[in-house]
């Protein structure tokens, strides 16, 4: 996520949070969520399937001011959800930046509320490439929408759909 993008993002889902848990399905250098946590989130879940991702969270989040509020995990996304269940934790907020070919993004949505992870109202912050096309998803409003070349932003809040 470009440092343009990522501003963008926080400037649409609000430049301060009251607490709650996030959760980064992908979290690749762990930029969104330790931007999160500088924002107020209480506790950041970080979780990526891939080694060296991973090594190089645990090199950002040592140079931060609170290393304690993350929680890494090596799993693959929708064993990681699974995991996430078992223990009763619930998000407030959600970022999915998976990588563009292996966009799962509405099944793991609705992952999510089957599940039951989601707080009330919690926001879902997706970076996708213009073909995903995630448009209207079962459960979420789609609360947001831009686009940046070949990169797209899509923000949903948990609930009922907007009708009209």
């Amino acid at each position: 996520t470009t440092d343009k993008i990522k501003e963008s993002l926080f400037n649409i889902i609000g430049p301060y949070f009251e607490g709650g848990n996030s959760l980064d399905l992908f979290a690749g250098s762990g930029g969104l969520s330790i931007e999160a946590v500088s924002r107020g989130i209480d506790m950041a879940y970080l979780v990526d399937r891939q080694g060296l991702a991973i090594k190089t969270i645990k090199q950002n989040i040592e140079v931060t001011k609170s290393p304690n509020q993350f929680s890494i995990l090596k799993r693959d996304a929708n064993l990681a959800l699974k995991q996430f269940s078992k223990q009763n934790i619930k998000f407030s907020l959600v970022f999915f930046d998976p990588p563009y070919k292996e966009q799962k993004i509405s099944d793991q949505m609705a992952s999510l509320k089957k599940l039951d992870l989601l707080s009330d109202d919690a926001i879902i912050a997706c970076e996708t490439d213009q073909d995903a096309k995630l448009g209207q998803q079962e459960g979420f409003r789609l609360v947001e929408k831009k686009d940046y070349g070949i990169t797209e932003i899509n923000i949903y809040r948990f609930g009922e759909e907007e009708h009209g």
